[in-house]
């Protein structure tokens, strides 16, 4: 089975490290990012399977994000799971039709639970 690539966009180092950690000890390769720009200068050469996207970071925010990769060319497609503590569940579903977020996930969320929005998010794309 080919190994998925996860982009991790998150602005908090820490987080950011522990996700990686816990993404590439599930079997996924990572690719991550400090920062929104960051995101959007790599996402075309990395091509991820799915994006786990922080909405609130500083400069280029997940949102603005989100919807250049949704309305970009060749880069589209890929699922975006929101990561977010700031937002409520009324505010989520209206991110989700705005800017292409398929998911969201709230902080702190258990490692089990990001494992499984990202699996049931590729099995999508699979099916």
């Amino acid at each position: 089975m080919e190994q998925k690539t996860i982009m991790i966009v998150d602005d908090n180092q820490d987080f950011l490290e522990e996700l990686d950690e816990l993404l590439q000890e599930s079997g996924y390769r990572t690719e991550v990012c400090a920062s929104g720009k960051c995101a959007l200068e790599k996402v075309n050469d990395v091509h991820p399977d799915l994006i786990l996207l922080d909405m609130k970071m500083p400069e280029v925010s997940g949102f603005q994000v989100a919807d250049k990769i949704h309305r970009g060319s060749g880069s589209g497609e890929i699922p975006i799971v929101a990561m977010t503590g700031y937002y409520t569940e009324k505010e989520h579903r209206l991110l989700m039709n705005v800017c292409g977020v398929r998911e969201c996930l709230t902080k702190p969320f258990h490692p089990l639970d990001v494992i499984a929005v990202i699996e049931r998010e590729l099995k999508k794309d699979e099916g």
